[in-house]
């Protein structure tokens, strides 16, 4: 098969519990709620998914545990996320398949598989949105704080080498947000001048110019502080090509931060309408 979808997806901590999501947040959580349906009608056989709040030091980690089962309760914000189960199937085949690319490519690669390792916010917030029946098999990666850019994105091809080779049906998730210089106040928005490049990232990608957005991806992770360095962006990036078709959803702030939802799926026509760039970067 194929990696069928990608994405971006917002992992703010106010957006675990629907009934408690702002006003200036409900955008993006109902729509991850189309989005979730169009996943069901794809019906992957996995979701593979890269999660910011996984920041591992060294090694590039999967984990390849068979069950992702736990309560978690999140140090950073457990007055939001606490007691909170979850239990998720896991493919451990695929995953040692993922290990194993990533050695034979050279990379600093290793497997985990551990029923008692704890997920984090990143990953449970968007899939209790996007697999809330909590049916559709997960694997996830780390962000790695000493790998560059260069090799996150490198250590993507290798992943999706794998996963378009692979007999099932992939859906791909990038868990992080864009600008992120966090500051003390949900509501509050980016700064000017990091907005200004958050909207010309947004520009690129929606023109499927995906080159040019990785090309800015270092001066703009360092400028904007982007979640996790821009890590999470070049996995994304890495799994885009010509035939895949953005589609955005929605957008919005998260204490300085900006938080966006945008999906990839293969076309094998031209994508003829885009949204217009003063729908997207507000």
């Amino acid at each position: 098969m194929t990696i069928e979808f990608s994405m971006i997806v917002p992992h703010v901590p106010s957006m675990c519990h629907e009934d408690q999501v702002p006003d200036f947040q409900m955008d993006m959580a109902s729509s991850m709620k189309v989005v979730a349906k169009q996943i069901k009608e794809i019906k992957p056989d996995v979701l593979v998914l890269v999660s910011c709040h996984w920041p591992s030091t060294f090694f590039h980690y999967v984990d390849c545990t068979p069950v992702h089962k736990g309560i978690l309760t999140a140090f950073e914000a457990p007055d939001l996320i606490k007691d909170l189960p979850y239990n998720y199937p896991g493919d451990e085949e695929l995953a040692n398949q993922l290990v194993k690319a990533g050695e034979d490519a050279g990379l600093q690669v290793q497997g985990v598989n551990d029923p008692f390792y704890l997920w984090d916010y990143g990953s449970v917030v968007p899939l209790r949105y996007l697999n809330p029946d909590e049916d559709i098999p997960v694997i996830n990666l780390s962000v790695t704080l000493a790998a560059s850019i260069e090799e996150t994105y490198k250590w993507g091809q290798q992943i999706a080498k794998v996963l378009q080779e692979t007999s099932k049906k992939v859906v791909f998730i990038s868990s992080g947000a864009l600008s992120h210089n966090l500051v003390r106040g949900r509501h509050n928005k980016p700064t000017i001048t990091e907005h200004a490049m958050d909207k010309q990232f947004l520009e690129f990608v929606m023109n499927k110019d995906y080159q040019s957005a990785y090309d800015m991806l270092p001066e703009y992770a360092r400028l904007a502080r982007v979640e996790s360095g821009g890590r999470h962006l070049a996995m994304l990036l890495s799994m885009l090509d010509e035939e895949s078709k953005p589609t955005f959803y929605a957008d919005g702030q998260s204490s300085g931060s900006w938080n966006v939802l945008i999906t990839f799926q293969k076309v094998t026509v031209p994508a003829a309408n885009f949204i217009a760039e003063n729908e997207y970067a507000k």
